[in-house]
Order: C-alpha cells, then structure tokens, then sequence
C-alpha cells in the first residue's frame, strides 16, 4: 500500500545551499539533513572526499507537505531537466516491488530495486513518459 508521495529536488552539489534557501523561500521546517559522509563505512567502497559534505538525503516540511532533496554524487551525470523526481513511499516490500514492476514497463532501471541501509526495497526508474520514481518501502517483507 503506498503510504505517501512527494517531490523530490536533485541538485549538483550546492544541496546544502539549496536546502537553506528553501528553507527561509519557503518558510520550510528542516527536519533532518543527511550527507554522504553520514553514510555507514564501506572499505571496497569508500566515500570520496569531494562527497562527504553533499546532501545525500534532506528532509524538509512546507505546510502539511514533505519535501525531499539531494545532491547527485561526484561523477553521475546531472541532467537539467531531471531536478525533480518522485518518490514514493509504500508500507512493505512486496507493494514497492509490484509498483517498481508496473512502472518499469516501457521505461528505464536507474537502480534495481535492492535493499539499502534506509530501505529493506529501494530502487530507480524513469518510466516511459520520461518521470523519474524514486520507490522505497518502508516496512518488511509482510
């Protein structure tokens, strides 16, 4: 069952700025900011040091809406056009994974559907009418 739905701002690098900005723009209320740096260790993967300050995941409140934001990381490519995604929030693993599934005919995987330190299902797709979905469960396998 999807629990909620909401815009998600990609930026390149000035995340922390951004974030900032909306904040005060939008009388917005900051409710976690998370870096790359944040990101739990991971030797055959380590986090570049141009990264460690980006916004991997920020968080923040406008009225009754959630707003989401991130920095793409050093060395993916940034496509104007492609700032604002959804994501899409469900209550378990099997909805995530059958809605990953019904958006994925005609369009393009980003990322598989896989678990993350965040999300037992998380994944990327740009569906055939050129949106890009951002689909994380927040619950389990039930």
């Amino acid at each position: 069952m999807i629990k909620g739905i909401y815009p998600y701002l990609v930026t390149n690098g000035n995340g922390q700025e951004a974030v900032k900005f909306y904040e005060k723009a939008l009388n917005a209320k900051v409710l976690g900011v998370q870096t790359f740096g944040d990101m739990p260790d991971n030797p055959e993967h380590p986090t570049p040091e141009e990264a460690k300050n980006r916004v991997m995941n920020a968080h923040l409140k406008v009225g009754d809406t959630d707003l989401m934001l991130s920095d793409t990381f050093p060395g993916m490519p940034y496509q104007t056009g492609d700032q604002v995604t959804i994501a899409l929030i469900t209550d378990d693993i099997p909805s995530s994974k059958e809605i990953f599934e019904n958006l994925r005919q005609g369009g393009n995987v980003i990322m598989e559907m896989q678990e993350t330190f965040w999300s037992p299902s998380y994944g990327q797709i740009t569906d055939k009418y050129g949106v890009t979905w951002q689909i994380s469960a927040m619950g389990s396998n039930q």
